[in-house]
């Protein structure tokens, strides 16, 4: 039984994959638990779906799912969390970004925290990507006072049943870490690598780093208010 899956969302990642899955084999063999990788194809329209069945084929801890058509990224992550069976569940980036060696960092603050997101200390992007993203931030922890500095990172550990009681909609990736604070969960951000993006195109513009999210605030604080949390004492 694995205790840990990684989802990894793909769409039009083939320049990345071959890299993919060599990094994430490396990790796997020094990974702390037992670990799958899910492959989520969110509708690639380049040779990426082809690609991820040749790596599952030749590796039994890999797995996939793939959608129809493009749906956005927190869809892909919302059937992520839908398909995973293990206790633990996490997620990273198919640019790479971020090294998948660093989940072993997360997990070690998992215990008392029921979710452990990176923070990119030293960030290797473009300046109009790190200053949106920097004032995203800022607009999001004023709307959502998680007390995250970067949630936008794209390396992340979550316990799985707090993850399948996420109620997901499009651009709540970025607000993982407030929705397990409205279920009454523990989150904590932990410095990780973070690297230049040597393969394919980013999928992001200043629109969804910064606009979207502005406009994802309004839309986290409805569900806030209209939140269903319970704890059951007994039953018979």
């Amino acid at each position: 039984m694995y205790e840990f899956t990684i989802i990894v969302p793909v769409y039009n990642e083939e320049e990345n994959l071959a890299r993919v899955e060599k990094e994430l084999l490396g990790y796997i063999e020094i990974a702390t638990k037992k670990t799958a990788v899910l492959f989520v194809n969110d509708g690639s329209t380049d040779n990426s779906q082809s690609l991820i069945e040749a790596i599952c084929k030749r590796n039994k801890d890999f797995s996939f799912i793939s959608f129809k058509e493009n749906r956005g990224l927190s869809t892909a992550i919302k059937a992520g969390f839908d398909h995973v069976e293990s206790p633990i569940t996490g997620y990273i980036d198919s640019d790479l970004q971020t090294d998948p060696k660093d989940f072993n960092l997360l997990l070690e603050h998992l215990g008392p925290y029921d979710l452990v997101t990176g923070v990119r200390n030293d960030r290797k992007d473009n300046f109009l990507k790190s200053m949106s993203s920097k004032v995203a931030n800022g607009i999001r922890r004023a709307f959502t006072r998680d007390g995250m500095d970067d949630t936008g990172c794209p390396l992340k550990v979550i316990k799985t049943d707090y993850a399948k009681r996420i109620p997901m909609f499009r651009g709540l990736h970025r607000f993982l870490p407030a929705m397990i604070l409205l279920q009454n969960g523990k989150v904590i951000q932990v410095p990780v690598k973070h690297f230049p993006r040597t393969g394919g195109t980013s999928n992001f513009g200043v629109w969804n780093r910064l606009l979207g999210p502005l406009m994802d605030c309004f839309a986290y604080l409805w569900m806030k208010r209209k939140y269903i949390n319970y704890e059951i004492e007994s039953k018979g």
